[in-house]
């Protein structure tokens, strides 16, 4: 696994789109002779990951962002396509984040597929229970992870690796995954990948969709949707150490309008959440325009898109 092709290849792959970053031309300025050295560390096992450097972004509520060195993010890479090939095809269909041909807007469309279903082509009503996870990248405890991570990898090379990519943050003591990594993306869908198998085939919740510690389940009852937020919490308690954010436990029937994902789904039609029209507005120049109107293509906004044009 750990080779300086695959070094090189990852290399590649981390460069696309950040060719004139100062950190990422330094390093490429002596290739060669970081590949090869960060090669030997790995190869002898005694690579140990930078400090990362922190800093804050509103999207649109403050996150505090771990950016990495380049050689950690080019390990990264190397680990993250890995376990791309080892987890994937054990995810349930319905779970959206950082996966090939997924993403938030085919989240969506999903959400509205299930949603004809279950209302018979809009014909009746019904309900959906809405759950976000407590400070989920804050509350990922090392010890479970890396439990979970044994169950498929027995490659002692690689899991030395991983253990050295996740201990090197820490948010409390044997806590935390960074938000910043590209390999906290997937230790967060191989975490929860315990969540939904439970939800799927313990629960059978039928109608369930994940995107990261986001996640809805559909049902004409709402008493049975009710029931489903105790074994679930106790679930997240005592197999994965989380917990439902207790104000974010939300059960609304269809025709109230679903808030997922930054979209509202309505019988008849989908809008964009009202706090995200808000942001657009304040942050509209010439050049985003084209990235919001792709958003806004993704539902009916017909008056919204001609509003941002008139403005620019």
């Amino acid at each position: 696994m750990i080779t300086l092709e695959n070094l090189f290849l990852s290399w590649r792959e981390f460069k696309k789109g950040k060719t004139k970053r100062k950190d990422v031309l330094e390093f490429e300025f002596n290739l060669e002779d970081n590949i090869f050295q960060l090669y030997q560390e790995l190869k002898n096992k005694t690579y140990k990951h930078s400090e990362y450097t922190s800093f804050y972004v509103q999207d649109p509520k403050i996150r505090h962002i771990r950016k990495a060195e380049v050689r950690d993010r080019i390990v990264h890479h190397l680990i993250s396509k890995y376990l791309n090939h080892i987890y994937d095809k054990t995810f349930i269909f319905d779970s959206y984040s950082c996966r090939l041909n997924k993403g938030i807007h085919r989240a969506v469309n999903r959400l509205r597929q299930f949603s004809l279903k279950q209302s018979k082509n809009n014909k009746i009503n019904f309900h959906c229970l809405k759950c976000d996870i407590k400070k989920f990248f804050d509350s990922v405890e090392h010890d479970i992870l890396i439990n979970i991570l044994k169950k498929k990898i027995k490659d002692k090379d690689f899991l030395w690796l991983i253990k050295e990519i996740i201990n090197s943050f820490q948010k409390t003591e044997n806590k935390g995954i960074p938000l910043g990594n590209l390999t906290s993306q997937y230790f967060a869908n191989i975490y929860l990948s315990e969540l939904d198998q439970f939800i799927k085939h313990k629960l059978r919740a039928k109608y369930y969709i994940r995107y990261t510690d986001d996640f809805v389940i559909l049902d004409k009852n709402k008493d049975y949707l009710e029931k489903l937020i105790i074994p679930i919490s106790k679930f997240l308690k005592n197999q994965l150490n989380l917990s439902l954010h207790p104000d974010k436990i939300i059960i609304r029937k269809y025709n109230q309008g679903i808030d997922f994902l930054g979209y509202v789904t309505l019988p008849y039609y989908r809008t964009l959440r009202t706090k995200t029209k808000i942001r657009m507005f304040k942050k509209i120049n010439y050049n985003n325009l084209q990235s919001y109107l792709g958003v806004l293509s993704h539902c009916n906004s017909y008056k919204l898109r001609k509003e941002l044009e008139k403005i620019l």
